[in-house]
């Protein structure tokens, strides 16, 4: 039997989170929060929006470059999932 599950890989660097985002009527997706390990941080900025691959945490989608309480963070919406890497 054929198993359609994708891997996953133990990697320090690559965090999923649950973010909630703002969608407009042209579909563009703007992140407003996220919640890791059951705390919700605040997105105070996001100023930069590209395709790009995750060098440190592996996958590639539409990176979103975020100061998260005064810390520059990318989050990474990789198909439909979201997970975040510390920029440093």
């Amino acid at each position: 039997m054929l198993d359609f599950t994708p891997k996953e890989y133990d990697n320090p660097n690559k965090h999923y989170t649950t973010v909630k985002a703002e969608f407009d009527t042209c579909g563009n997706i703007m992140p407003l929060s996220m919640t890791y390990d059951h705390q919700e941080f605040t997105i105070d900025r996001v100023t930069d929006i590209r395709p790009a691959a995750s060098l440190k945490s592996g996958g590639a989608g539409i990176r979103y470059t975020c100061m998260v309480d005064g810390k520059l963070t990318y989050l990474f919406l990789e198909d439909t999932r979201w997970f975040f890497e510390p920029a440093v």
